[in-house]
């Protein structure tokens, strides 16, 4: 059936974004990076953890859908709506906070990777300045605008040659502007996905009522003798 289909791909596709936001090169330097008191870490595991759930409710609840109208079966068909229903119970907090924490994500990513930078420029941690390095050539940057005026030396050694001769870009708005693109495709198939899951209760509540009356039709007219 093609809703079915629909709701599948739909599952699949936010299976495959949080697997790349989960295990992407840029995301997982980050929270690697991160310390346990930065709010990142826990937003990047949450967020994995949340899209897998998701995607295999939608799975179920189109496979029970398309089940319940093979075998015109009301319980597949009431399982299918439950389904729908704790999607959509998840997905409208999903929608709030990402409405009223809207840079929340982007702070704490920032706030890694200034974290890292001060490490660096104060030589306190050569490990740190080998993450400096991969983050520097993961997002294509090099460095930020300090009001400390002595950033020349850390750009020198953490930035890949090319970002330091062509001047480079600042990390922070690297960072900003990367998570701000990722963040809109995020919250816009959230809301295509809150617009199908309603349709999906819709559905499966139409079609248990077509089950229920049928049957009721089909039994009508039929007498026992005693």
């Amino acid at each position: 059936l093609p809703e079915t289909l629909l709701f599948q791909l739909l599952g699949l596709s936010i299976a495959t974004l949080s697997t790349v936001t989960h295990y992407g090169l840029r995301f997982t330097l980050i929270s690697n990076v991160s310390l346990d008191s930065n709010a990142y870490k826990v937003i990047h595991h949450t967020a994995f953890y949340f899209g897998i759930c998701l995607s295999m409710t939608l799975i179920l609840a189109a496979l029970l859908s398309s089940a319940a109208m093979v075998r015109e079966s009301q319980c597949l068909t009431a399982m299918g709506f439950v389904c729908f229903a704790l999607a959509f119970c998840g997905l409208i907090p999903a929608a709030c906070w990402r409405y009223t924490h809207s840079t929340e994500v982007e702070d704490s990513m920032m706030d890694v990777y200034d974290f890292v930078y001060e490490k660096v420029r104060r030589n306190t941690s050569s490990f740190r300045r080998h993450e400096l390095t991969a983050i520097h050539e993961a997002f294509l940057c090099c460095g930020k605008h300090s009001p400390f005026g002595d950033t020349a030396d850390v750009e020198n050694k953490t930035c890949p040659p090319d970002q330091v001769h062509d001047g480079g870009q600042d990390c922070l708005r690297e960072i900003q502007d990367f998570l701000k693109k990722h963040m809109d495709f995020v919250f816009s198939l959230l809301g295509i996905t809150i617009g199908f899951t309603v349709y999906g209760m819709f559905l499966t509540s139409f079609l248990w009522f077509s089950i229920h009356f049928s049957s009721n039709l089909y039994r009508k007219g039929k007498y026992i003798l005693r």
